[in-house]
């Protein structure tokens, strides 16, 4: 099994060798399993649960204080499924593998996603807020009305990566944690997947959903091999990150070259940071990113 994880593309965390570890348990448990599907949902799972990332535990938190999860998952032979704005759902990569293996289509989302969720056995009421996350919301009290005032609400606070310095004109700093959507892809003979979860944007307006759970944008596959995008959503979603790096696998470069090219295109098209991870059907893995830091994980068991 080939295998690599990312725990986001942002900011430099304030513990890395802690997030590493954890991204190192997330990558050893993936390679036990025999499936690439089993593997990236697994090492998803581990990173889900740890409120060092944007993903399950710790999500960020949109404009009415609620917060909300999305994933997605596709393997190489075109067998796909997305979840997304699931409110008290940590485990979203379970939901989108539910929704490929279970449903025949492509992407569910909101309310009723959470009750297929729960039909399917994905534990849902789940509290998802984490010490930091608390105080990064502090006593912000979400806006109450129509969309108008959430609107409004959005303009205030959603934070830039520059983000300001918390007075009355500028909206509040960024979240570190803001772009630490979790990913894999894995390789086991000619079977390829890739799997990736989030908890969004801090601050986003509320029902907001980007890259990840998007085909193409914030995961892809194909027998070229896979990949997981991470970082500034709209961007990505625009851009079609994902994809493109698979696209170039397709052209004939190798994971290493793909992933750089993927995020070179990417630079010079949107203003907004993101990474990358790839593996090909050789089984080499590779990484890109113009953010500040990305940290990833890999495991090679043959």
């Amino acid at each position: 099994m080939q295998l690599i994880a990312h725990g986001g593309a942002g900011s430099p965390p304030d513990e890395p060798a802690e997030r590493q570890a954890v991204l190192d348990e997330a990558v050893a448990r993936g390679a036990e399993e025999s499936d690439p599907v089993d593997a990236v949902c697994a090492a998803v799972r581990v990173l889900e649960v740890d409120p060092s990332f944007n993903a399950g535990v710790g999500s960020a938190v949109q404009s009415d204080g609620m917060i909300r999860t999305d994933a997605g998952v596709m393997t190489a032979g075109g067998e796909v499924g997305a979840a997304g704005a699931m409110p008290e759902v940590c485990h979203a990569v379970d939901v989108a593998r539910a929704v490929m293996t279970e449903t025949p289509h492509v992407m569910l989302a909101g309310e009723r996603a959470v009750a297929f969720a729960h039909a399917v056995g994905v534990e849902t009421g789940l509290d998802l807020w984490a010490d930091r996350t608390r105080e990064h919301w502090g006593d912000r009290e979400p806006p109450t009305g129509n969309p108008e005032a959430h609107l409004q609400w959005v303009r205030d606070h959603f934070a830039s990566d520059e983000g300001g310095d918390g007075s009355e004109n500028q909206p509040p700093r960024a979240d570190p944690h803001d772009h630490d959507t979790v990913g894999a892809v894995a390789r086991e003979g000619d079977a390829i997947a890739a799997a990736t979860s989030t908890g969004g944007r801090w601050f986003a307006l509320a029902g907001r959903v980007g890259d990840v759970p998007q085909v193409g944008a914030g995961f892809f596959a194909s027998e070229s091999g896979a990949a997981s995008a991470t970082g500034a959503g709209e961007d990505i979603a625009r851009e079609g990150l994902a994809r493109r790096a698979v696209d170039l696998l397709e052209g004939g470069a190798d994971a290493e070259a793909a992933a750089r090219l993927a995020i070179e295109e990417f630079a010079d098209a949107a203003d907004g940071d993101a990474g990358v991870i790839v593996v090909d059907d050789d089984g080499e893995t590779g990484e890109a990113y113009n953010s500040p830091a990305m940290q990833t994980a890999r495991a090679d068991e043959s």
